[in-house]
């Protein structure tokens, strides 16, 4: 199977999940799907694609074009990209796949346009099973390419997370040619967009400089920190703005599926919302949401303000650190 057929399985496999909204799959599918890939793997696949929970590899997360240690796409066969599918469907939820797609979409039209430079290759996006699927055991699984870092630990047959999670856009908006109009992240962007211009006219001081940042500022550091908290804190907002911003943050969770990855109100309580740059649609602009628990970054600067990229990071849950601690300190 080609990147493209690739590409054309993860939109079939997307209607079927928006036809059944509302039915979660949970952890004990996502082992299933997992399992179900292992068993279609040669030895030698087996022990490339898997790693120890504790392996440094699995804190190793990028989402710039390098090599990356997993199994990568271009090395399975037919059947076997389709079981990466059932374990991403499994995982995430419709829009979430639908993201996803979108961003190997571009990215194999980067691939295309630089003459099919290996730097751009599509086929580099990898899968990596760190421990043993298993409802008795922590386990994780992570799959990650070029603007694509997927991360994901299940802990019982309850309990899944799925922090930090990565999703890039180059372009953010293509202006030409098949995928014209695309815009994966574009309705977040938008609706941050007029949230905070909303708050700048009512006199909130939501942007906190003129100048935005040229990239996420928690990069690609594996723990991440706390940011200053500039902005406007959500308990001084009208109940109007508060509806807006929870809205916004339930826009980009819902990436994940439900039952892994919620917000509610309360989860706002002490979130600050800042925004840095322009207003206008085309101009350069960052903004996050930060609360005690987690951080929501979006920067478009690159290439002329189309070029966007959004991460979600937990400050203590990263790669499951805080319920695996717990889980240890409970089983010991």
């Amino acid at each position: 199977m080609t990147i493209r057929a690739f590409v054309g399985l993860l939109i079939a496999s997307v209607l079927p999940l928006l036809a059944h909204e509302g039915e979660h799959t949970g952890p004990e599918e996502v082992q299933h799907k997992a399992e179900a890939l292992l068993a279609l793997l040669n030895e030698e696949q087996k022990a490339v694609v898997s790693f120890a929970l504790n392996d440094d590899e699995r804190e190793n997360w990028h989402y710039v074009p390098l090599d990356r240690a997993g199994l990568l796409l271009k090395a399975l066969d037919e059947k076997q990209k389709d079981a990466v599918q059932e374990l991403l469907g499994s995982s995430l939820s419709a829009q979430g796949q639908a993201t996803a797609r979108d961003v190997i979409r571009l990215e194999e039209q980067l691939y295309e346009r630089s003459g099919n430079s290996d730097y751009r290759d599509p086929g580099k996006y990898s899968v990596a099973i760190f421990g043993t699927p298993s409802t008795e055991q922590p386990w994780g699984w992570r799959f990650e390419g070029h603007h694509l870092s997927l991360n994901f630990t299940i802990v019982d047959e309850k309990v899944a997370l799925t922090t930090p999670f990565f999703f890039g856009t180059n372009p953010a908006e293509t202006r030409e040619g098949d995928l014209k109009g695309l815009r994966p992240l574009g309705k977040i962007e938008d609706a941050a967009r007029e949230l905070a211009n909303e708050m700048h006219m009512a006199g909130k001081h939501v942007r906190y400089t003129n100048e935005a940042p040229h990239e996420i500022l928690t990069g690609q550091d594996r723990t991440a920190q706390p940011l200053a908290g500039e902005g406007v804190a959500y308990v001084d907002l009208e109940e109007k703005f508060q509806k807006s911003l929870l809205a916004l943050v339930k826009q980009v969770a819902e990436n994940q599926r439900p039952e892994f990855l919620s917000v509610s109100a309360d989860d706002l309580a002490q979130a600050t919302f800042a925004w840095a740059g322009d207003f206008g649609k085309g101009e350069p602009h960052y903004f996050r949401v930060q609360t005690p628990e987690f951080l929501i970054e979006y920067a478009n600067t690159q290439n002329n303000a189309n070029h966007a990229h959004l991460v979600w990071r937990d400050f203590d849950g990263d790669f499951g650190r805080d319920v695996l601690g717990e889980h240890l300190k409970n089983d010991h």
